[in-house]
């Protein structure tokens, strides 16, 4: 496994890679953070003052239609209103006096009070009213408008747009339409108020949006009821708002025109996000000019620290390069007092002493470890031979052909598995083995033990998959497991357990192997690991120490052994082991 390092890279490298790091990117990224900020800012200051600009629009679209609905809902409780539209008249003259009466007088008084209110409309299908005045009769024609039908599907208070003939032509009329329904079950007749209100009233309200851009009035189905646009044709037919009727760079903002009893409808703002960042556009000159002057007074000083380093680091690594090739020349420099001085004073000093003692210890020592690195292989050899059964496999082989032919299965597979365990310890020119290899190795011996105690055995096996085809040397987790089952199991009463794990993490091999058996104490424990440590004559524990002696042979200080032990709780041992080993 490859693992990223800065030491491969050259010091050059090493100050363009903190230049760009630690330099140009946080200097570019601070000033676009910076830029990017004051954008938000900007902008969310300008959704508030779009926020505030349509909660006023609809406060001023409330006031005048809440004074219609105020109207509709006095009109509604009026007794004697109700009750002269409810009643049946014997003649005309009785009508007209109960018109005049309880009808004219009571609606003439609201126009000249509110300048938003252009008239108000009573509907009835009573046939003994006549029809005039602020009372008409509901007809054919009256249930074939809009604004008729949608009060008769809402069945409550509605607002409606609509175009009716006016002394000018066509009139773009708001209306506040709902039922007299405050007699409840005494109703005879249906009774409707039909407010309408100036549309100059709604155009000063609207109006009164103080910023550069559009105003839409929706209603709840997203239909254009009201716009300052000029462009668009609203009034003659519907037209629903869709992202198409804006710009591409258009900011928009909602809000809920929050009129009591009435449908959801709600003012839509509409603004180019130019004109809300046109401030911002401004500082972006200054802001380039400021990150230009800080990555280039940056980059001077950089260049002037990387050539004081590197121009002298150079000169040495050339002068050490020379020495492999035993050129002892000492570097020429001036008294500097920093690191690469100091270190090229001690390089001078070595390259001295080297060339003084080469002569006298360097080969003497080099034929020194030769020697023991040869013994140390032979007695590695030596210790992988203590076992070299070849009589015993034969022998095996033959008892399970017999096995099987008696049809004894289970004799016959536990030899076979005996079988394979010698067949591994006669390959002596295979010191290396995969986690595959050596766990079906493991599984054979954990089989014959099965065979031999029954139920007093469980084991249980945890191997990653991408441990699967990495090296160990060859039986050291069978030395751990055949431990684990004699010196462990074995001796309990109680039936025990072994579990095997083995997984791949940070470059390494985790390999445990934990049993419930009889343990050891504290004592017999740091006996047992100081012996290894120390090295001591292989006497007891031969198969611990001759595992522990290959692991330090085979890996040095790479691997790491664990051992942990309580009386009756049982023993666990962790290795630690390098994914790639060193010599395979």
């Amino acid at each position: 496994m490859i693992k990223l390092s800065l030491h491969h890279i050259k010091l050059r490298d090493k100050m363009l890679l903190i230049y760009f790091l630690c330099v140009l990117i946080p200097i570019v990224l601070t000033n676009v953070i910076f830029y990017q900020v004051i954008t938000n800012n900007v902008k969310a200051q300008r959704m508030q003052d779009l926020a505030l600009t349509a909660e006023k629009v609809a406060n001023d679209l409330r006031d005048q239609f809440e004074i219609a609905v105020g109207i509709s809902e006095v009109l509604n409780t009026d007794y004697f209103l109700n009750e002269s539209l409810e009643r049946q008249y014997i003649t005309d003259n009785e009508y007209v006096d109960s018109y005049n009466t309880n009808v004219f007088w009571i609606l003439n008084k609201y126009s000249p009070a509110y300048s938003s209110i252009k008239q108000i409309r009573l509907y009835t299908d009573n046939p003994t009213i006549i029809g005039g005045g602020y009372v008409l009769p509901i007809t054919d024609a009256v249930e074939q408008t809009g604004w008729y039908r949608r009060l008769e599907v809402m069945g409550q208070m509605i607002m409606f747009r609509h175009l009716e003939q006016g002394a000018f032509g066509k009139e773009n009329n708001y209306s506040i339409i709902r039922k007299l329904n405050y007699l409840g079950n005494f109703e005879r007749w249906t009774k409707i108020v039909k407010i309408d209100l100036h549309q100059d009233a709604i155009r000063q309200a609207v109006g009164s949006a103080t910023l550069d851009g559009d105003v839409y009035l929706l209603d709840e189905k997203g239909v254009i009821q009201y716009t300052n646009r000029s462009d668009l044709d609203w009034i003659s037919e519907p037209v629903a708002f869709e992202a198409s009727l804006l710009a591409d760079d258009v900011i928009t903002f909602e809000h809920d025109a929050g009129i009591n009893n009435l449908s959801n409808w709600s003012i839509m703002l509409a603004v180019e996000e130019h004109s809300v960042l046109e401030e911002v556009s401004k500082s972006k000159s200054f802001v380039l000019y400021l990150a230009i002057s800080n990555l280039l007074a940056t980059t001077l000083v950089i260049i002037w620290i990387t050539r004081s380093l590197s121009t002298r680091l150079v000169r040495l690594v050339r002068h050490v390069k020379q020495v492999k090739h035993g050129s002892f020349e000492t570097v020429a420099h001036g008294n500097y007092r920093d690191e690469i001085g100091q270190l090229t004073s001690e390089f001078n000093r070595m390259t001295r002493q080297i060339g003084t003692l080469i002569d006298d210890v360097y080969v003497a020592d080099i034929q020194k470890k030769d020697l023991e690195l040869k013994r140390n292989r032979a007695q590695l050899h030596a210790l992988q031979s203590q076992i070299n059964p070849h009589f015993l496999f034969n022998a095996l082989n033959t008892i399970r052909t017999r096995s099987l032919m008696k049809e004894e299965t289970e004799t016959a597979r536990i030899i076979h598995n005996m079988a394979k365990i010698f067949r591994k310890s006669l390959q002596w020119n295979q010191d290396w083995v995969s986690i595959k290899e050596e766990m079906d190795l493991v599984l054979c011996f954990l089989e014959i033990q099965v065979y031999r105690f029954g139920e007093k055995l469980e084991y249980e096996l945890h191997v990653d998959e991408s441990a699967h085809m990495c090296k160990i040397p060859k039986m050291m987790l069978q030395t751990l497991v055949e431990n684990a089952s004699i010196h462990g199991i074995e001796q309990m009463k109680d039936p025990g357990r072994i579990e095997i794990s083995i997984r791949r993490a940070d470059g390494y091999l985790h390999c445990t192997i934990k049993d419930n058996g009889v343990g050891m104490s504290e004592e017999r424990l740091n006996e047992l690991l100081r012996s290894l440590y120390e090295g001591d004559e292989m006497g007891d524990s031969v198969g611990l120490k001759n595992l522990y002696y290959r692991l330090t042979m085979h890996y040095g200080q790479a691997a790491s052994f664990e051992m942990k032990s309580e009386p009756c709780q049982g023993t666990e041992v962790r290795l630690r082991l390098p994914e790639t080993p060193p010599e395979y």
